[in-house]
Order: structure tokens, then sequence, then C-alpha cells
């Protein structure tokens, strides 16, 4: 392990979710010599600063970055999303600074295998799905990390033991790490492509892939990349790239077809054939994986199943944050002869057409409540909708005018931004309007 006493090291965009103060307190339990810096304003950062009050070696700054707090760290620990062409960054890179993000530098200091997921949609379960049968064998042996609510990485340490393996869920901006790294993990899953986070990328998607690639760009060929056909086929148009690893193609075929798992839609019978190759890279038999999946419960906030009320099913599709992922959620729970989806979608545009959308809505919908912001003031002209204050609202309004029998699907389709510091706050919001009507009924 990295001795990190009286190494000075800035913290760059700490953020409010937690990862950015435990990974913060780890480097500051290991000596080192800490500056926060965040262009945030302290007023907005102060339960952060609250968080970490209890370390000396840790001083904050907010407002604009200047290269003068950077150019003498040891390392920069770049929060996740930081913009790619930022200034204070470019000064960094052309000093010879050395930039971090705290997934991938867990794996460097660990040294431990890791199974690395990325993907436009269904990252997020495939992670869920190894790492609930892994565990389901091996207890703590098995981690989880990567973009992992309230998890950060570094303290993940901790938790290492000589037979630990980690699952990662990876996003694209985590991977550029990865790609500062020059490293990917030892078994690498790409889900599926699609356009996403454009306002990031300025309508660039090659910019987009070429993050999502370093997931397998650095492997060597004792390592495993399992992807579908359709990114298989744009990994190796990558510059630069000689795919010598081994390669595993997926569909749907790989699990039986009389095998159930609780989350609906085929879609997610995809991730969890992706999810098979995965544990059987792994080492894992049959036997096991398949029981393992079964008992996969869902994961929240992914057409996740809270029960039903008056006799109507209730799904928190909260993290479809692109028009296709909706999509997707109607074609899980949804019925084109009886349109018996009452629908809660509408947030912030991300640069993503939402034209797929606009056609799916009303081949399911009965009725659609949007919550505010730029998305919705792109496509409520286009469909029948009703446009609500907020969320509480729209669950209010959506009950009421449901019948036994009908679906009710929040899936927004849009980010958060805007109504909400993050996708999380959100989600939160949702489960506790459904939680307050059944209390009231």
């Amino acid at each position: 392990m990295l001795d990190f006493r009286n190494k000075k090291v800035v913290v760059m965009r700490i953020g409010l979710l937690g990862r950015g103060v435990g990974d913060t307190a780890w480097l500051a339990e290991q000596g080192a010599e800490v500056l926060v810096v965040d262009d945030a304003s302290q007023e907005v950062m102060q339960p952060s600063v609250d968080a970490l009050a209890e370390f000396d070696n840790v001083k904050f700054k907010f407002g604009e970055y200047d290269f003068a707090d950077f150019k003498d760290a040891d390392f920069v620990l770049v929060g996740a999303g930081a913009p790619i062409d930022l200034p204070v960054l470019m000064e960094c890179r052309e000093a010879g600074v050395v930039l971090k993000q705290s997934a991938v530098w867990f794996a460097e200091l660990s040294g431990i295998p890791v199974v690395g997921v990325t993907g436009t949609r269904g990252k997020s379960t495939v992670t869920h799905m190894i790492h609930h049968v892994v565990s389901e064998l091996t207890g703590e042996s098995v981690l989880l990390g990567g973009n992992i609510r309230g998890v950060s990485n570094l303290q993940l340490l901790n938790d290492v033991k000589e037979d630990s393996i980690v699952i990662m869920e990876l996003d694209s901006w985590q991977l550029q790490g990865w790609g500062w790294a020059k490293i990917s993990p030892q078994i690498a899953v790409f889900t599926n492509f699609m356009s996403d986070h454009m306002n990031y990328y300025h309508n660039d998607m090659s910019a987009y892939f070429a993050d999502k690639a370093n997931i397998f760009r650095y492997q060597e060929e004792s390592g495993v990349f399992i992807t579908v056909p359709e990114v298989f086929e744009q990994a190796k148009q990558v510059s630069g790239v000689t795919i010598g690893q081994e390669v595993v193609l997926v569909d749907g075929s790989a699990l039986p077809e009389d095998m159930l798992l609780s989350m609906p839609g085929e879609h997610n019978r995809l991730n969890a054939a992706i999810a098979y190759e995965a544990l059987k890279a792994i080492s894992l038999t049959d036997e096991e994986i398949f029981s393992g999946l079964a008992s996969f419960p869902g994961v929240p906030g992914r057409l996740e199943y809270l029960g039903q009320k008056g006799g109507i099913k209730i799904y928190n599709d909260n993290n479809s944050t692109t028009p296709e992922a909706t999509v997707k959620g109607l074609l899980a729970v949804g019925n084109k002869d009886s349109k018996n989806i009452i629908l809660v979608a509408g947030g912030a545009y991300k640069e993503v057409d939402p034209k797929v959308l606009v056609e799916a809505i009303p081949k399911y919908c009965k009725k659609v409540l949007l919550l505010p912001g730029t998305g919705t003031d792109l496509i409520k002209s286009e469909i029948e909708c009703e446009v609500v204050e907020n969320v509480s609202t729209a669950v209010k309004a959506a009950m009421a005018d449901g019948e036994s029998g009908d679906v009710l699907l929040f899936s927004p389709g849009f980010a958060s931004f805007g109504e909400f510091k993050n996708e999380y706050e959100r989600n939160d919001e949702f489960v506790k309007c459904i939680n307050e009507v059944s209390e009231e009924e």
C-alpha cells in the first residue's frame, strides 16, 4: 500500500453524495495533507465540510479553480463529471500533475481482481446481479464499488482481504480515470451503447464511446471482454486498440427459456444473460449462477416493483434518465391492448432526442404526468399530457385517476438536475410520496 503520510492531495469536486467525503476521510486517515477545492459555494457544500470537521489535515477552498492550488500536489483526485476540457485540468496535464479517480485508484492500490461493468443502460442491474450471485457463495470476500450510491471507493480498501474480488459499476466519467492510468479491469462487461450525456460530450458520440472503451482498451491477453455484437463492432473500430483478449458475445439465448426473473422485460433477460457470462468468467458453475440469478431481487430505482395500491401496480424506474430507457420500461410493464400505464416522467434535457418516447407514449399510456424541466418543455406539445408542479402532485393525481389493473410507472426519461440535486434525491422523493399515499388510504 502506498504511504500517504505527508503526501499533498487535492480533492477536486467533493460532491454531496458521500463518496467524495469518504474518499477524503480515508486519505486524511492515511496521513495525507488534503486540500478540498470545489467551484460551488461553501454554503452549498457545507454538509461535506461538516462531515470532515474532525480532520485537522483537511483544508477547504471554494470558488473558481486556481492552478496554484494544484501545481505542487502529489495527486489530484478528480470527482466524476468534471469537464474534460476544464482549463485547470488541462494545465495539470501539461505540468505532469498526477490525476486520479477513485475507482481506478482503488484497483491500483488494492491489486485485487476487478469485474468492471459499463454501458449506457443496464450497467447497474448487471453489476448488482453479478455481486448478488457471488456474494451468495463467498460472503464478505466480494466487494461492490464504482458508481454505487454513498460508497467511497477508497474506504473500500479497509475491507480488502487476501481472496477479495470487486464488482464495479463504471460510468463513462469514471472510465476516464482508467484511461489516465492506462489499465482496464480483468473482466470487462459492456452492456450496450446508446445516446446519453450529450450535454457533457457536446453531441459527440465518438467521444462518449472513447471513454467507455477504456473498460477493455488496456486489457491483457488473459482478460475477458463480455459484450453484445453491436458494441463489439464499434470496439473493433477504436483507433490504436488491438483486441487480443478473450471476447464473449452475448444474446438472450444463454438463459433457460423457463427461467423466471424478478425484474420484468426482455432487456432484463439480456442483462441476466450478460451477468451469466461474467459469472462463468469468474469460474462459477451453471447451477450456482442460475440459482443466484433466480433469487436476485432487483435494483432500487430500476423497474423496482413497489407493490400494489388499490389494485394499481407501482414501479419505480427513477434511474431511466433517457427517452429510450423509459421506452424499455413501457415495453416491460405495459399492455398495448389496454393502454394501462399512468406514466410520470419529465425533467431536464440532456441533448438526447426524445422522438422514440413521444412515439411510444400513445401506444401504452392512458395518462401522462410530466414534471417541470427543459426536457418536458420539448415534448409537452407533442403528446397528450398534464404538466404538474412536483412529484407529490404527480403521485396524487396518478393514484386518483388510476383503476385496478393499471400500472403507475415512474420513469422520467430525462435528467434530474434543476428540480433536484441529483437522481437519488428524486428517487427518494417518489418513494416517500408513494409511502405517504399508502399511509393516507
